[in-house]
């Protein structure tokens, strides 16, 4: 399995500081692993409140995949910095890249990249992803606003 592509610190445009619990520690003491997916999650709240594209707390879109690399254990009771990319924007999919990392800038607990596809609400079937989303998102990440041609 290869590692996710995450681009280095100083390329993201995003970061957020969040908070483990105390309670996020398994019995071994370490953060648990599915604490870092409710992270991610709150750190796309927070990217895409930013850009003012929830719709009240909704996303238009579902976490496809997510691939998370552990780098080392993390803690809970403790402040963190989730850095958060979009690194591309398909017709319905969006690939997004992220890092945790206690918020006193030690080293990094964890990377991982993950894929979202845009569906519609009334169906929940895969939708093109709505042109405002594509260029506000484009335009923060200076990526192209485009669709990819078929």
């Amino acid at each position: 399995m290869e590692a996710p592509h995450v681009p280095p610190s100083e390329a993201v445009r995003f970061r957020a500081t969040l908070w483990t619990r105390w309670s996020d520690e398994d019995n071994q003491a370490v953060l648990n692993n599915a604490v870092y997916l409710t992270l991610f999650e709150e750190a796309r709240h927070r990217y895409f409140g930013s850009l003012g594209l929830l719709d009240g707390n909704r996303f238009p879109f579902l976490l496809l995949q997510c691939d998370v690399r552990f780098l080392r254990p993390g803690r809970g009771g403790v402040p963190v910095t989730a850095e958060i990319a979009t690194t591309a924007l398909g017709t319905s999919s969006i690939s997004q890249a992220y890092r945790i990392a206690p918020a006193d800038g030690s080293a990094p607990w964890c990377e991982a990249a993950a894929l979202l596809v845009c569906v519609d609400a009334a169906t929940g079937r895969s939708a093109p992803m709505p042109q405002m989303f594509r260029e506000r998102v484009a335009a923060f990440e200076g990526l192209p606003s485009a669709p990819p041609a078929r």
